[in-house]
């Protein structure tokens, strides 16, 4: 061989111990996408949210990563709008992201649900709970129950505990996907007790409203309580103007509200505020003073049910893809594994991807939320 091919053959295996060098290198990322509302009315939900899913990514990339794969987190802000949340779903799906954690509202699930449908990618969501997507074979996880968890609790503590028979409700259509269903199985579990429901007004959060007509109207049928299902900014406001009427009528909202931003705005407003929700706040065990601790310390202020729920949410998928068998997708991945070890509790999923969660009653009292039971 002449000594231009030994040279061409010298310069082959030069480049192939280059490759072998970098291949022993850093592994290529796992990118995951997380998408919720970041601007706007419903931020009390998904900043809290990606800081939980920042914070599970980071402990996890910390441990090692996906069999020694780090994790990188795509952040996408959905603005609670649906045309934004198509573009932001495309983006991340061109992007050739698995798996997506979020949305973290229902109307902006329900406005992409088709877009993942369509494509590989799956969505985990931390906290929507609308029944128009459960028992439904799609690529859709959640690690919340639905609403009927939740308003057939409340409706059972209104009647059967505080003797309130006569409602009245309000609740916002920019979400109707959440509240229409949260209303209606509180209305049947309501009146299946014996309750019957005076007045109910809707409104739209996307435009300007004065709360003050609306509260008038629903309070001048002598109701025994008043039923809020709205975002925390928009049921502060309302209990605001519950308590410049009525003083002593009672106060119960959906889970949306149970933020830290309602307390923060309602003020004395929140006093005796109670609602059905999934967090245990009074919790005591060391997984979820552990992650408390080191939310707070990474952000500066407490994770709230979002935190809670997104940090779960997360959670799940890094298990799954840490767990996942050749061949086989992340949702079949997560059914095999049918139960995970949520902050709180064990969270069940079953073949629809659908999750079942204990519900706790939780009251605010001086400026804090209380679990009742």
């Amino acid at each position: 061989m002449n000594t231009r091919g030994l040279a061409y053959i010298a310069l082959l295996s030069w480049i192939a111990f280059l490759v072998a060098i970098l291949g022993c290198g850093e592994k290529k990322p796992i990118d995951i996408g997380f998408m919720a509302g970041l601007t706007g009315r419903v931020a009390d939900l998904g900043v809290p949210g990606r800081n939980a899913a920042l914070l599970a990514v980071e402990q996890c990339n910390a441990a090692g990563g996906i069999h020694g794969r780090p994790v990188h987190l795509m952040v996408r802000d959905d603005g609670q709008d649906a045309a934004t949340a198509k573009k932001m779903v495309s983006e991340l799906i061109d992007r050739k992201v698995e798996v997506i954690v979020g949305p973290m509202t229902s109307s902006m699930a329900v406005a992409t649900i088709d877009q993942a449908n369509a494509s590989s990618t799956l969505m985990v969501s931390p906290t929507v709970t609308t029944t128009a997507l459960s028992d439904r074979d799609d690529n859709f996880v959640r690690v919340l129950d639905d609403t009927s968890a939740y308003a057939r609790k409340s409706a059972s503590y209104q009647i059967e505990a505080l003797g309130h028979r006569k409602a009245v409700a309000i609740y916002d259509l920019c979400n109707k996907e959440y509240t229409e269903s949260w209303f209606q199985e509180f209305q049947k579990n309501y009146e299946a007790l014996g309750g019957s429901f005076l007045r109910t007004r809707t409104y739209d959060s996307s435009a300007d409203n004065v709360f003050t007509g609306m509260v008038g109207e629903l309070l001048s049928a002598k109701p025994d309580m008043i039923l809020i299902i709205a975002s925390a900014v928009d049921a502060a406001r309302i209990c605001q103007q519950v308590r410049k009427i009525d003083t002593t009528v009672s106060i119960a909202t959906s889970e949306w509200a149970a933020t830290e931003r309602f307390i923060e705005l309602a003020g004395s407003a929140s006093e005796k505020v109670c609602m059905a929700q999934f967090l245990n706040r009074n919790d005591t065990s060391a997984r979820y003073q552990s992650f408390c601790q080191a939310y707070l310390e990474r952000y500066g202020h407490t994770p709230g049910f979002a935190g809670v729920a997104a940090y779960d949410a997360t959670r799940v998928v890094l298990e799954a893809l840490a767990r996942r068998q050749r061949g086989k997708s992340l949702k079949e991945t997560i059914i095999a594994i049918g139960e995970f070890q949520g902050l709180q509790q064990r969270i069940p999923i079953d073949h629809f991807g659908d999750a079942q969660r204990a519900t706790y009653l939780a009251e605010v009292r001086d400026g804090q939320y209380w679990t009742l039971e």
